[in-house]
């Protein structure tokens, strides 16, 4: 089981992994949880996949078996900037602009969490191995980012698997039903672990 940090600078040393990626998305998002969004080619995508933005993996043999997306929230792509806050200004019917109990920051050093997904077809044996080698990809990258502190929308029962998880995370908004399944906006500090 490896895992890889992807940036439109660097996808090209990783052969398919990317398209992998984004075909892992719709069948987790699109084919299973039924939501509708952009695809192609077997392929989900939205407008904050964009060179600002880093993929992460969990992989073996090819075949991707967990992965997120981070964005800066410095970032901005003509009207967006990042999901989150772009649904906090009223930019996007399908999440309530009520999420966040302060407004959404926009500084350096703090990055967004979303579209992050655990493939279906992974055994429970091996769930919390795999969902651990996410994790340990997203210190690893926060610390060659500069990452102090990241925004994630997260279902609604993160705080089960935080503590196994060795995160440090509190609720950063409301919780809300989106597309049958319960989320929550939630801070994951990483200011602790830069070094």
């Amino acid at each position: 089981m490896q895992s890889a940090t992807i940036s439109f600078a660097n996808f090209h040393n990783h052969g398919e992994l990317f398209a992998n990626i984004l075909r892992a998305r719709r069948d987790s998002f699109i084919l299973r949880n039924r939501w509708d969004l952009p695809e192609t080619m077997g392929m989900e995508y939205d407008q904050y996949d964009t060179p600002a933005s880093r993929w992460l993996a969990v992989h073996e043999n090819g075949r991707v078996l967990a992965g997120v997306r981070l964005t800066p929230t410095t970032a901005r792509c003509g009207i967006y900037s990042y999901m989150i806050r772009d649904a906090q200004n009223g930019l996007l019917d399908s999440i309530p602009s009520d999420l966040l109990y302060t407004t959404a920051p926009v500084e350096e050093g703090t990055w967004e969490v979303t579209r992050g997904f655990v493939c279906s077809g992974i055994p429970a044996a091996i769930r919390h191995k795999v969902r651990m080698k996410l994790v340990l990809e997203m210190l690893r990258t926060s610390r060659v980012e500069g990452i102090t502190r990241m925004l994630a929308l997260l279902p609604s029962n993160w705080h089960r698997w935080a503590a196994r998880c060795k995160l440090d995370m509190t609720a950063a908004g409301r919780n809300m039903n989106m597309g049958g399944i319960d989320y929550q906006a939630v801070w994951i500090d990483f200011s602790t672990q830069l070094h």
